[in-house]
């Protein structure tokens, strides 16, 4: 299993932390971003990480240089991060979608436990981790599941006919139809600016998508100033 983090945003709804830093290196709780995804990636036994960056791209190459991560990281610059959606970044690393890979955003906080059951969960097709829905956001990439499988995932649906949301985490196996279904969703119209989880919508449409449930609560996306002070929170009631 190896692991490829979508970083190459702004974050513009974080600014303005992310006026003078990518997104991925935001601090939470004395922490960046990324160095969380790189800990609880390590900790869940993954044995190499690929981060996509963009947006001062130098800055996360210095960062991981000055913090060595605790598994090893190749870093990948996304040439097209402004003018494209997150499908962008995972068209940069589609050398890597023929093995078994996890396919994070680079805005979520989570721990390796999380991942762990993931990985144990995830079959040779692919799989998308999500939560149950208890009150939607406006932020949230809703999903529908009936039974064991997602029937659909996008950030338009109708918050009274999902039943989940993604927690942005895609685990595939070697066999997975998303390396051939990613390159379909990208030459399609307008096709640059597809979310990644466009290709997963898609997957779901032809039944080939297994919901991985997780209802831990021990994730957080870091999307805005507020979600800093959620973690935070949560942070010091575990402690």
């Amino acid at each position: 299993m190896r692991a490829i983090i979508l970083s190459a945003g702004r974050g513009s709804r974080l600014l303005p932390l992310t006026e003078l830093m990518p997104k991925c290196l935001v601090p939470v709780g004395g922490r960046a971003i990324l160095d969380h995804q790189l800990r609880a990636l390590a900790e869940a036994g993954v044995e190499r990480a690929v981060v996509v960056a963009g947006y001062r791209f130098d800055q996360v190459g210095a960062h991981l240089a000055l913090h060595a991560p605790p598994l090893p990281v190749e870093l990948r610059f996304n040439p097209f991060w402004a003018v494209s959606s997150s499908i962008g970044s995972v068209w940069a690393a589609r050398d890597l979608l023929d093995e078994a890979f996890c396919l994070m955003n680079g805005d979520t906080t989570l721990d390796g436990e999380l991942l762990g059951r993931a990985f144990a969960a995830a079959g040779r097709g692919v799989g998308l981790v999500v939560e149950p829905l208890a009150e939607p956001h406006s932020d949230d990439m809703l999903a529908t599941v009936e039974g064991r499988k997602v029937t659909a995932v996008a950030k338009s649906l109708d918050p009274a006919s999902a039943t989940h949301r993604s927690l942005g985490v895609v685990v595939a196996g070697a066999s997975s139809d998303y390396p051939i279904v990613l390159e379909r969703v990208i030459a399609g119209t307008d096709g640059i600016n597809a979310y990644h989880h466009d290709v997963v919508n898609a997957l779901a449409s032809q039944g080939e998508v297994e919901a991985i449930v997780e209802d831990s609560g021990s994730w957080q996306e870091i999307d805005r100033p507020e979600d800093i002070e959620r973690w935070s929170a949560r942070a010091n009631r575990r402690e």
